[in-house]
């Protein structure tokens, strides 16, 4: 859903910015589809190298615990028991639970990764994955306001693409509401009115830049 709203407010902003300056149609259709792959793009590659990079810190960290556990066990379950007592378990049950833990080498990994680090070795993220969701989504939210100029052009394109775009928002802003707990209609006017926002200012620039000559 951000993926989306991010590809919807992007291209309908450029859209109508360059729609306000009277172009071409084909400088429209050309502009939203170099918005539409550039930012998808941009999106992939942003999404794969926080990923990657989250990922390689999270490798490092495990490779780091691991030898610990590895070059000194009794330090990293006195580590734990300190952890559980600090939960509320008293000595002796931590100190057991932490004997178990540190038992198996794998557990103890797994154990110190989660308690110490937050983090589980067997779900560090997946970059590429992440990567891909980011430009599909971006891509279906940046398509939506072109889809007029590729079929048309002139005033009913600009018009049939601010419906699209604010039809778009508005379920766009019900869908997010299921993940923060708002009202969907408080989340849709949201969205349409950062979508609108953000489409009125730049077709407002686009019209005075069309209307004053400047090349």
């Amino acid at each position: 859903m951000f993926g989306i709203s991010d590809g919807l407010v992007t291209n309908v902003s450029l859209i109508l910015g360059l729609s306000g300056a009277n172009p071409p149609a084909g400088v429209v259709r050309l502009a939203g589809l170099a918005g539409l792959l550039g930012g998808a793009f941009s999106m992939a590659a942003g999404e794969y190298i926080s990923m990657r990079a989250q990922t390689e810190l999270f490798e490092r960290e495990l490779e780091r615990e691991r030898q610990e556990i590895h070059r000194r066990p009794e330090v990293e379950l006195q580590e734990l028991v300190k952890i559980y007592e600090s939960r509320g378990i008293s000595k002796d049950l931590a100190t057991q639970v932490a004997e178990q833990m540190m038992a198996d080498p794998k557990m103890a990994l797994e154990t110190h990764a989660r308690e110490e680090l937050g983090i589980h070795p067997d779900s560090l993220g997946r970059p590429v994955q992440a990567a891909l969701a980011s430009f599909v989504t971006f891509s279906v939210g940046a398509v939506l306001p072109l889809i007029p100029f590729l079929i048309g052009h002139g005033t009913n394109a600009v018009l049939a693409s601010i419906v699209i775009a604010a039809i778009a928002a508005v379920v766009v802003g019900s869908a997010l509401s299921l993940f923060t707990g708002r009202s969907w209609w408080w989340s849709a006017f949201r969205q349409l009115a950062i979508c609108a926002a953000a489409g009125a200012v730049t077709y407002g620039v686009g019209a005075l830049v069309g209307l004053s000559g400047v090349h």
